[in-house]
Parts: C-alpha cells; structure tokens; sequence
C-alpha cells in the first residue's frame, strides 16, 4: 500500500561550512558530502591518505543536540573505522562513538543525546585507495541510543533472522519490490529469529535499525522507503548475538525506476528505428532483403530541434533528408520514402540542431542483402565479399565485430626487430642480479641509434641464479639469451621472496591534459566505430595521442544489472559503482569536428549513460622499444608444501608454495614491447603479465609449464592482459587457473591469437567487471565469457564485445545488456552460465551471438585478416614465426661502432 512519507528528521549539517582534512579539489570537494545531491561525493586526495586517515567536519552555527552520523560511501572495500567526535570551540575534539566492524556503504552511528557546535567524521583507511563519501548526515533520531529494548532479553542461540510480512509468510530470498522515483510505501517488516534448535522466535520488540545499501532510497525505522533516484537497492537490518557473531536479514530488493528518465533536456532527444521484418536488438544484425521499404525512424524531441540529415550506401550519399522542426516534447517521424533496392550497408545519418549549440548526431544502420549471397562455410556477419575483403553486418545501432588488427607490436603487422649485442654477461656462482642489472644500466646510458634502440645485453648460455628483480627504466634495451631449451640461458629465481622477476618501466602512465577536453556530440557511438564528433575538435591535430573517455554512469551501472547482484549464498558481495574506460588512442583524421582515430573503440559510448569526452595526454614516461628474449626462466620453490584446495573445490595435491618468484616478466608504463621465445617453470603468477598501461605489446612464441601456488584466488594467470591493444601468438600453457586472461575493465582490442592451454583449473576468460573488445582466435582452451554473478567480491558481467573465432575446447558465451560478444566457428561443447542457476538466481540471460557451433568458418583466422587488409600480405609475413638473434647479432659491437638497423 503506498502511505504518505512521515516526516524526516533534519540533516544538521546539510549546506553547513565544512572542512577537510584535504584540500579542496574538482575531484570531490568536501561540501559535496554536505549538499543533499546524492549523484556528488567528496574524494580525499591521495596525498591526505597516505597516514591511512581522513576527515570531515562542519560547523552547525550553535550547539544543537543529536544522536545520529549516517555516511554514504560508494565502497568501505578501504574503510577500517568511522568516528564521530564533537567540540565547543572546533579545535579540541572528543569521540562520542565509532564503528570498527560490520561497516556498510550506507550506515549510521548511533549514540546518546550529545548537545554541540561543531561535529566531525573521521575516517579510518584499511588501504590508500579512492574514497567517495557522497552523503554525510547529522540528526537527532527517536529514541535515544542504540541496542536491544531492555525488555527484550537477548536470544544467543539464533541461527537466523528474518523478516515476515504482514500475513506472517517470510519475505522470499531476494525479493523485489518496485517504486517509482518519488513514491513511498510503508512495509511490513516485522523481524523473527530462527534459533539453532528450529524454534521460531518473535524479535518484533528488538530495537533494529533499519538500512539499505545505496542511495537511491531512503529507510525510515517505521519501515517507509521512499524512492530517490533510478536504481536497485537492499532493505535489512542486523542483529547481534554474541560479541563476535551478527546476524543479517536476507536481502529485499527495492528497484526504482522512473518513466520520464530519459526525458532531461540534457539528453537531446530520444529516436527510434522501427521495420516489420527487422531486428532492432542490440547485438543482432539489422538486416532487409533488398526492394524492402527503409525502415521507420522517429525522434522525441527533449528540447526544440531542428532535425536533417542524409541517407548513405556503402559509404556514398543516395538522399537527402530535408529539414523538420521538431518542438519540445514533441515525437515526429522523418519521412523516408525509400526503398532499399540495391544490396549493401545502408546508413540512415541524423543531425539535431539545437538553437545556439553545436548540433548532436545520430546514426542507424542496416544492410540489404540475400542470404544466399554468404558463402559458404562463413559467418553471416562477417564475411569475405568479392573484392576479397570481411564485409560486417553491424546491428541497427553500428555496433559489429571490431577491427582488431591494431594490437601488438608498432600497432600490429610490423616486424619484431633484431637488436644488435652490445653487452655480454657470463654465467657465474652466485646471485647475478647485480651483474646483469650492471650490464642492463650500461646499455641504458648509451645513445639510441636511429632505430630507436641502444642494443641488447647478451646472457651467455648457462644458469644465473636470480635473488632479486632485474629492471630495465630506458627505452631501446633489450635483454637476449641464447635460447629457450634446457642449453640454452637459464635465469633461475633464487631464493623465498615473493617478487618479479623482470620489471619493464615504470609504475607513471599516461599524464591527462584536463584543459583540452571536448565532449563527444553523438547520441550514440557504436563498438567498432573509429570515427566521431566532438564539440570542438579546433585544438587538436592528426598525429595527436589522445583519450577517448567512455563515462559509465550510475544509470549505466543499473542497466547492465550490476548495482543488483545477488549476495553469495552465505557470504556477501560488492556491488558496481560508476567508471569510465579509457581508450589510448592517436587521431588519423580530421574533418571539422569530425575525430577519427586508429584503432576501433570496443564499446559503444551512449549519452544517456554518461556519453564521451576527448582529451590529449602525454606519456614521457612510457619507454618503448624494449624487449626479453630466447631464455628460459624456473623458480626456486619449497615441495613440502602441499595443497589440494581447487577455487571452489578439491583436486589431487599440488605444490603449493607461493615464497618464491611470480611473475617472469611484468610490463608497466611500457609500449613498442615484447616478450618472445621465452620458456617458464614454477611461476606462481604469470609468465608475462601487461599492466594497465602496457600497449602495443607482442608476447609469441613462449611456453609456461608447472606452475606453482595455491590454486585460487589471483594466481596462475598465465598470459594476464591489463593494458590495450597487445597481441599474445603462438602461445602454450598447462597447470594454470586461467592461461589467457584479460583483467577488469579493460580497453580492447586485445588478442590471443593460436594459443592452446592444457591441465586447466580453470578457464581463460575476461576475469571480471566489464573487460571489453578481446578476441580469442584459434585458441584450444575451455572459456567462459559470461555473467559471473557473486563470484570473487561481485565480477558480474566479465567481457563485453568479445569475439571467440575458431576456437576449441568447452565455451561458455552470454550477452551482457547494452553489448554483445561474438561465438563465430566454435568446436567443442557449448556450456551454460554460470547463471542463471535452478534454484537462487534465475532470472534469465540471453546467449551470445552463435554462428557455425560444430564448424570451423574462413578466414581461419580473423585477426590475420583484418591486418591484410588493412596493411597487406607483408604484415602477415612480419608477424611469422623466424628465428631470434644469433651470428653477428650476438657478438657485442664497442659503442662507437654501433648505428643501429
């Protein structure tokens, strides 16, 4: 039933002047947490947590008495402690009360009626890393302190607590109610307990609190929600019945939407694409027979438009559309009489002017073609036309399988280099590592040739025991061996200290230049595009390195399903917050505010959940040109130590120990890099691992055998891609828990490219949160793309916009909502998803997009393809297996002789 709201105790320090223990920034200055707007946080800088200690404080303009701090955090993942304190003067503070366990996103600190001026929050870090404190409350509360009601005694056998409605039935698991943003319902939420010996018992008189988890609601003690903003959100309370044991009640889920939500000026207008006989889905090619009429398109105006544009086929113009008005709130149809009678891709281009703003643009797409025009033995979205080229079928919004031709090495198609010797180390007793890094400083400090590189440190062949980490800080070093085989250079990690055992740049990526940001002005941009507009796009050049930002706002977060994870069954989970992704890319074209860049983006950037912005950056302290080579690497490990732990499960015991080297080669702020020819035993991590802000990296031709470590939880992540646009080829892995995998929130393309994986733990995947744009081609390799629910901390949806082309082995592959990801010529058993499940989480997700299950498809491979195309057959030669080093190149040339290739 819906009741009126009752009356709300005032915030005392809503809009009141605030201090921080950090100074104020654009980030998320301090009255941010004191200005009612929900969507505004306050970010202490990273300088002010580095004493793992941050505060608030407001002064409220005289004493005034309360009970009650609440705090709205986006995550307490890096909160330990909250403190209230207060004082007469805003100079000596006392502590009033604090919450040291049990902490929620969205919580309160209860205490007695405490009378004064000035009040603070003082946070206590469990790790520096960004905290967000959108809301910070002050209020005077019924009631008087915290706890059980004296009357109640306390129950300290309870196994469980729960909530009943008003006909006495329990709130199902997971139970949804739906509100409309401004709507308020009281609800029956009465509290019963369920002890350890089955009897139900009545808590009704315990003094709970009630709480939610996000701030898109609001929860009063008499049960009332209201409704604030679109989004999903968790009723519950605790109970605690023993010092060390809370209790909390099974979630209830209050999902808010709002019917006029896309209706904001802000927004623009809303069009539609609407035909009989075609697909208007996300992720589903749009496609007509030819001589069928053009689709339908309408536009809902936002604010007053006037609306034109033109009708493309295969990239050249055959109409017009003539300009119409269109008012506020007004839903006019663009009046294309066409048919679309010849075969091709046709786009439908649509120009919003605003009246004193740059226009907005818009986009559909569709193809005309017979589908016995696809050969055979081919995918019906990407095929090889008559000219020899893919011809992409993209859905109605453009969105298709992307150009993935870009990663690797100099953007892909170029030839990994032979760098001459100019230093050589002998194998020796004992530690080397002061003797190899000697020689790999020696190199760094001489000048570059006109290649770009200084040389290559030549280790002999033979064991060099390795008790540290080697570091190369300087652009143009190479590190070579004299081969990957049991004769050839052994580095051997020494020792039980965990660590790298290569460490390539430094730890500084890409430096944003905020003043040259434009903001994108299509409505929507679609995975695959190259090409978009911006404002203003008059400060920038070709040539230019630019970030193209993909904002992910909250509403995106609800679309996507993740601000509604189910808890794991028994445990807990964290739900998504915002983020962007960032798309390292270098502008090829300039057509007034039209941006094209060289590499395709691998999402679509939509202004409804946050639309883009363009930016110029710097990367000074990126090196490049640098390399690892034809060497083998082992590790030193304990054999005692012994485990059978599996993830979730058990399997036969395995070494376990995990004091000893993990990564071989770990990529920083690197690009222009490589790793090849390389041979790895008992890692306990990753044979080469690119970080975030490693591009255009090459890893070929390299094995990784017998890893050891616990199987869970981080570890044995053979080939690990963080960063964008790298190539992993010719690859081998066994004992891993994930030998090709790509980490959260990750900005494609990225490819792995005829791999194989065996004695798996687990499957090669995008691991978690929104990784996009990857491509598993011709990998033999159970992998799962889906929906990862509860798994880990909440990874929900992994991958979006990922291809899996010929692959073989077990596949799992779902559609996230607003993407889709690609299962094209697939050999091997088709695996269901993780969810939904039969009996917790069931609501349903939809599979990918399925082509040619049981049958390989041509090309063979995609990713080779794509690069012929676009560099010709001489790309493919550069990026096939050869040999590495040897004769001259191995035999160091003084410095004054040496001027590079």
């Amino acid at each position: 039933m819906k009741t009126k709201a009752a009356e709300q105790p005032v915030n005392l320090v809503r809009n009141k002047p605030v201090q921080t223990s950090s100074q104020a920034s654009s980030t998320g200055p301090g009255t941010a947490a004191v200005d009612g707007d929900a969507s505004t946080f306050w970010q202490p800088l990273a300088k002010d947590r580095e004493d793992m200690n941050v505060w608030i404080s407001a002064d409220l303009g005289k004493a005034e008495t309360f009970n009650t701090f609440t705090v709205s955090f986006r995550s307490v993942d890096m909160v330990s402690a909250v403190s209230a304190l207060v004082s007469s003067d805003g100079t000596t503070w006392q502590e009033v009360a604090s919450k040291k366990s049990d902490l929620t996103a969205q919580d309160k600190i209860r205490f007695k009626d405490t009378s004064a001026r000035y009040v603070k929050l003082d946070i206590t870090l469990s790790k520096n890393s960004n905290v967000n404190l959108f809301e910070w409350g002050v209020y005077r509360e019924s009631g008087d302190g915290p706890g059980p009601n004296p009357e109640e005694p306390a129950v300290p056998d309870l196994a469980s607590v729960y909530f009943v409605k008003e006909n006495g039935k329990p709130y199902a698991v997971n139970e949804a109610i739906e509100l409309k943003k401004g709507e308020s319902r009281k609800l029956s939420l009465n509290l019963k307990g369920k002890r350890k010996n089955g009897e139900i018992v009545d808590l009704s008189k315990y003094n709970k609190t009630l709480k939610t988890n996000t701030k898109f609601i609001t929860v009063e003690q008499n049960g009332t929600v209201t409704a604030l903003q679109v989004g999903a959100s968790t009723v519950y309370t605790e109970v605690k019945v023993t010092k060390d044991l809370t209790l909390t009640t099974p979630d209830i889920w209050i999902l808010v939407n709002d019917p006029n939500e896309f209706l904001a000026e802000a927004l623009i207008a809303n069009t539609s694409l609407t035909h009989p006989r075609m697909k208007t889905e996300i992720g589903q090619p749009a496609v007509l027979q030819p001589g069928d009429d053009f689709p339908a398109v309408s536009v809902q105006a936002n604010v007053k438009l006037d609306v034109s544009g033109s009708v493309i086929r295969n990239g050249q113009p055959v109409a017009v559309i003539p300009k119409v008005a269109v008012n506020k709130s007004q839903t006019k149809n663009v009046k294309l009489p066409l048919k679309a009678d010849q075969p091709g891709s046709y786009e439908i281009r649509l120009t919003l002017q605003r009246e004193g703003l740059p226009p907005a643009y818009d986009v559909f797409y569709f193809t005309a073609m017979d589908s016995a025009a696809i050969p055979s033995g081919q995918s019906s979205i990407a095929y090889m036309g008559p000219d020899g080229k893919l011809v992409y079928v993209p859905d109605y919004k453009g969105n298709r399988v992307i150009d993935f031709s870009n990663a690797g090495y100099m953007g892909g198609g170029v030839q990994l280099p032979d760098v001459q010797a100019r230093v050589a180390v002998e194998p020796g007793e004992g530690d080397a590592t002061a003797r190899i890094q000697q020689a790999i400083d020696q190199v760094s400090q001489m000048p570059a040739g006109p290649d770009g590189f200084r040389g290559a440190v030549l280790l002999k062949k033979g064991r060099y025991e390795i008790e540290g980490t080697l570091y190369v800080r300087t652009s143009g070093v190479v590190l070579r061996g004299e081969g990957q085989d049991e004769g050839g250079t052994l580095l051997f990690g020494a020792g039980n200290k965990p660590r790298n055992l290569i460490e390539i740049g430094s730890s500084k990526g890409p430096a944003i230049d905020s003043t040259s940001m434009t903001d994108v002005t299509d409505l929507y941009v679609p995975s695959g595009a190259k090409t978009f507009h911006v404002k203003d796009a008059s400060a920038y050049k070709v040539g230019d390195k630019v970030i193209v930002r993909r904002i992910g706002n909250a509403r995106f977060i609800t679309e996507i399903g993740m601000d509604y994870i189910y808890k794991r069954p028994g445990g807990t989970v964290s739900q998504w917050g915002p983020f962007n992704l960032d798309f390292d890319r270098v502008i090829t074209g300039i057509n007034g505010n039209e941006i094209t860049v060289d590499a395709a983006l691998a999402n679509s950037i939509e202004l409804r959940w946050g639309g883009g912005q363009l930016y110029k950056y710097s990367d000074d302290e990126r090196i490049e040109k640098v390399g690892v080579e034809k060497m083998r690497v082992d590790s030193a490990f304990d054999p005692s130590v012994i485990d059978t732990t599996m993830d979730n499960g058990k399997t036969d015991p395995y070494y376990a120990d995990e004091k000893h080297t993990e990564r071989f080669v770990m990529m920083n702020s690197v690009k222009n890099a490589w790793v090849r020819n390389v041979t790895g035993y008992h890692l306990a991590y990753a044979l080469v691992q690119m970080g975030r802000n490693a591009k255009w990296v090459t890893v070929q031709d390299s094995k990784v055998f017998d890893m050891v470590s616990i199987i869970t939880g981080g570890r044995r992540y053979a080939y690990y891609i963080q960063g964008q646009q790298n190539l992993v080829q010719r690859t081998y892995a066994e004992t891993a828990r994930h030998g090709y995998v790509v980490d959260s929130r990750v900005q494609g393309p990225n490819v792995f490219l005829e791999g194989e994986s065996r004695i798996d733990y687990n499957t090669s995947e995008p691991h978690h949160r929104w990784s996009v744009g990857g491509l598993f081609d011709n990998i033999k390799s159970p992998i799962m793309i889906r929906d990862r629910g509860w798994l880990g901390s909440g990874h929900g949806w992994a991958g979006a916009n990922y291809v899996t082309w010929n692959t073989e082995g077990k596949l799992t592959s779902q559609q996230p909502p607003t993407a889709q990801n690609y299962a094209i010529g697939h050999v091997g058993e088709k695996v269901p998803g993780f969810l939904p499940d039969t009996d917790y989480d069931t609501r349903p997700r939809k599979d990918a997009y399925w082509e040619s299950h049981g049958q390989h498809v041509t090309p063979v491979s995609l990713y080779k393809q794509q690069l012929k195309e676009r560099l010709g057959e001489q790309a493919l030669q550069h990026i096939a297996y050869r040999s590495v080093g040897g004769g001259s190149l191995d035999t160091p040339i003084p410095q004054q002789s040496y001027q590079g290739n």
